[in-house]
């Protein structure tokens, strides 16, 4: 399969369009969900609040674990505000988001589970996204390593790579479906779902960068995402571990 390579600037207007298509979805979605579970809409205050904390943590953690993935670019232009506001993660933006939205919660007095509200709108805003990441090819920087499969796609170069983009959107909505067809099991354990999404994409993220362009080694071949990945694993995991295991308090069972 051949993708026709865009230029580098219809590559970023395509990339946008569907960025901001899959978060101009994904709030629609939210707000929908919200409505659905008897919560308050999201302009009431602890939905505004909820809303404006995951947008501006997402905003700060993609762009964060981009400098993650590429130390070496911001050495080499760290004077340069364009090339700061250049490149995302959708790793740093779960992350970031997720934070923004435990620190919101905290600034207004919430102690209610908001995560598997989130659930849904993820698998629709990142489906989106990596469709945009698929289209912009090359200039995107998201595609997997030269494979022989008989899937591989040429983005123009002459080369057959693994379409990882594709690859996330089958994983997101196969994991993400699964959940909400079996959420009635834990409708009793709040935020669950929404840890075992966040849990199992983290895993996902560790597993399929491993085949995609190194772009520098932190060590035993890992990128910088796959770092961020692993230590994120390390401190969420023992959560959804303690709410697996039975009831939980309502503060332990954030988001």
């Amino acid at each position: 399969m051949i993708v026709p390579s865009l230029s580098p600037s219809a590559a970023h207007v395509v990339h946008l369009l569907f960025e901001w298509a899959a978060i101009a979805i994904g709030v629609q979605l939210y707000r929908r969900q919200r409505a659905r579970s008897g919560a308050s809409g999201i302009l009431s205050n602890s939905g505004y609040a909820v809303v404006i904390g995951c947008i501006l943590g997402a905003a700060i953690g993609n762009k964060l674990v981009f400098w993650v993935e590429y130390p070496h670019l911001w050495a080499a232009h760290a004077g340069n505000a364009a090339v700061w506001m250049s490149g995302q993660s959708i790793v740093g933006g779960l992350l970031g988001g997720l934070l923004g939205v435990e620190m919101a919660k905290k600034l207004t007095g919430q102690r209610q589970s908001t995560g598997d509200q989130f659930v849904l709108p993820l698998m629709a805003g990142i489906s989106l996204g990596r469709i945009g990441c698929f289209l912009a090819g090359l200039n995107d920087g998201t595609y997997g390593t030269a494979t022989t499969l008989p899937w591989g796609v040429d983005f123009g170069d002459g080369i057959d790579r693994h379409p990882t983009q594709l690859y996330d959107i089958i994983f997101v909505l196969a994991w993400g479906g699964l959940l909400l067809a079996l959420r009635a099991r834990w409708h009793d354990k709040p935020g669950l779902m929404f840890k075992l999404f966040l849990s199992g994409y983290l895993v996902w993220r560790f597993a399929v960068d491993a085949i995609k362009p190194l772009r520098y080694d932190y060590g035993a071949g890992l990128g910088g995402v796959q770092l961020v990945c692993l230590t994120a694993l390390l401190c969420y995991l023992p959560l959804l571990a303690r709410q697996l295991g039975g009831p939980a308090p309502l503060k332990a069972i954030e988001p």
